[in-house]
């Protein structure tokens, strides 16, 4: 193609997640632009379709994170309206953005999940607040967590330390899903591995993991704000331990028939057995994300820049 290429890039909606959808939309707008691509940040909205329609993109790279940015239900109506698009298909996407669906899957395919509960809100209505409670605490014991089925960024997350936490920990989970799971807590090593495959025939192949060390737990605040996290890439690893973080991501990667690119959330314990945690569809893409860091990382190994992998990621949905 001789001309540049118009990209249409799809950023802030109304999910939780507005603000940092923004943010990783004027990020990968400022790489690709770098390139030489013509770009336009685009707001999901009303005149979204009229938008999108004015300008005819090459292609779409939808960044809206959280609900209809990941749930598939983005990418349907980008199939519908007929546009090219970067990242997975609706399919995969409504497999990943539910945890409870997406960890049974992946439990099928042999990868190792925490143990884990779906309870709907409604549920707690029906049968009462306290018997629930009394059986997570019997079951599970504590450490335990408690997230949304759905949603990203770690928003909602408890780790609950005791009984007296699990009233708060639902209600905080429940402003933003009506799913809460409660998951047996995995100790280890937290790692973030992105994929990328970029249809060269090469299949998917996996960047340099990311290691995570947080003073506190991994949440919203510690994932965007400076300071509660540093990062280590490439990972404090040996042979064994990268080939089991590594092995895992690209095994949900394909098991769920991701495209294009994928992060997955692992966590090594001490036996060095790695746990499937979460997947995400769709990264961030802001400063202290994990994917640019791990696509930075994996630039230097081929003399490259990171802006270069975003175009190539691009180039793909073609």
């Amino acid at each position: 193609m001789d001309r540049p290429l118009t990209v249409a890039i799809l950023a802030g909606g109304l999910t939780h997640e507005r603000d940092i959808s923004m943010h990783s939309g004027r990020r990968v707008a400022g790489a690709l632009r770098n390139r030489g691509v013509q770009v336009k940040v685009l707001d999901v909205d009303a005149q979204l379709l009229q938008r999108l329609d004015a300008l005819d993109p090459d292609v779409v790279w939808p960044l809206v994170h959280g609900s209809t940015g990941e749930d598939g239900a983005l990418q349907d109506l980008l199939q519908l309206a007929g546009y090219p698009y970067v990242g997975t298909e609706p399919a995969g996407c409504r497999l990943a953005s539910d945890k409870a669906v997406v960890s049974s899957v992946l439990e099928r395919a042999g990868v190792a999940v925490p143990t884990a509960t779906a309870l709907p809100q409604p549920l707690f209505r029906e049968v009462g607040v306290t018997p629930v409670l009394d059986l997570i605490e019997s079951q599970y014991g504590f450490p335990v967590v408690i997230k949304p089925a759905k949603g990203g960024s770690s928003l909602g997350l408890t780790i609950v330390e005791n009984k007296a936490q699990l009233p708060g920990a639902m209600v905080d989970c429940f402003a933003y899903d009506d799913v809460a799971l409660v998951q047996s807590f995995v100790r280890g090593r937290e790692f973030g591995v992105a994929v990328i495959d970029l249809g060269d025939g090469d299949g998917p192949r996996v960047l340099p993991p990311v290691e995570v060390q947080a003073s506190g737990p991994y949440d919203f605040d510690a994932r965007y704000y400076p300071g509660r996290v540093e990062y280590f890439v490439p990972a404090r690893v040996n042979e064994a331990e990268l080939q089991a973080i590594t092995d895992l991501a690209l095994t949900v990667h394909k098991v769920l028939d991701l495209r294009h690119y994928s992060r997955t959330d692992v966590i090594l314990d001490e036996a060095g057995k790695a746990w499937f945690i979460d997947v995400n569809t769709t990264p961030g893409m802001t400063e202290t994300s994990i994917f640019p860091q791990a696509a930075a990382a994996y630039a230097q190994t081929t003399d490259r820049s990171v802006d270069d992998v975003y175009v190539d990621i691009l180039r793909a949905a073609l």
